[in-house]
């Protein structure tokens, strides 16, 4: 038995795969990309580069990047994009594609137990892989959505993101939206998987799964749930379709959730 946890492993490979076969259609790599400031290209050179990192961290190969906030990760991405001038969308496939699978033969070597430094903070091989999952959701949707392709995000992908997507939440805290607020949040997924977020004192604490005695339950649709995480898509209008519902003795905070977090 290897050290991801089940699913994962195929999850992150055929997650590479869909968006190594978007980035090859691409007529060219200079067209925009929906809420970034990067061209399709920068970021398909972006999420290889990242696709790199995942896979040197899980070799054992530590690389400094940035100084574990939002801010300063979205300086180092900047820097490493810089130093990397590849734009053409063959050789970017085949490196985020070829370096998902190079992150899954080293990851096998690590120990469960064994905890490795990210830019994110220290995860062990299951989370770490949900990381990289989790970054590769995000920008295959940016890439997808950039040509008008169907993009490869599902339920199952999803709820794999959430041993990081869990753990991350209290780094990524935006200390302005949190300030002053007290709540205690339920928060489900059409599907089953759940986790709770306390926000008191300034800072989010989350645990997964079920938790009791919640000011505000959010039920939402898996999709929908992580690209509101990652900042593409707004919760108002997701609540007004239908695809969250929020409930409870403080139903109002629930379109407040997704803002209380700073995608990095």
């Amino acid at each position: 038995m290897g050290v991801l946890p089940e699913g994962l492993g195929e999850a992150i490979r055929d997650t590479a795969r869909d968006i190594a076969d978007v980035v090859r259609a691409a007529p060219d790599t200079v067209c925009a990309v929906p809420r970034l400031t990067w061209t399709f290209g920068e970021t398909a050179a972006h999420l290889g580069q990242a696709n790199r990192l995942m896979a040197d961290l899980a070799a054992g190969r530590p690389r400094p990047y940035g100084d574990g906030t939002p801010q300063g990760i979205a300086a180092a991405n900047e820097e490493v994009l810089a130093a990397y001038p590849e734009r053409a969308a063959g050789p970017l496939a085949d490196l985020i594609h070829d370096q998902a699978l190079a992150f899954l033969d080293a990851v096998e070597e690590r120990a469960p137990e064994e905890v490795m430094e990210t830019p994110m903070g220290p995860y062990g091989p299951a989370a770490l892989g949900a990381y990289l999952l989790t970054h590769m959701l995000g920008h295959g949707y940016d890439l997808a959505r950039a040509l008008g392709r169907p993009h490869m995000l599902d339920r199952r992908r999803v709820e794999l993101t959430l041993p990081f997507m869990v753990a991350v939440m209290p780094r990524v805290t935006d200390p302005a939206a949190v300030a002053g607020l007290t709540a205690r949040y339920r928060v489900r997924l059409w599907g089953g998987a759940e986790f709770g977020a306390t926000v008191a004192d300034g800072r989010v604490t989350t645990v997964q799964g079920a938790v009791d005695r919640a000011d505000c339950t959010i039920l939402t649709e898996p999709v929908a749930f992580l690209l509101m995480a990652l900042g593409r898509i707004d919760p108002v209008p997701v609540m007004a379709t239908g695809r969250a519902l929020a409930w409870g003795r403080r139903p109002w905070l629930g379109p407040r959730f997704p803002r209380l977090f700073v995608a990095p």
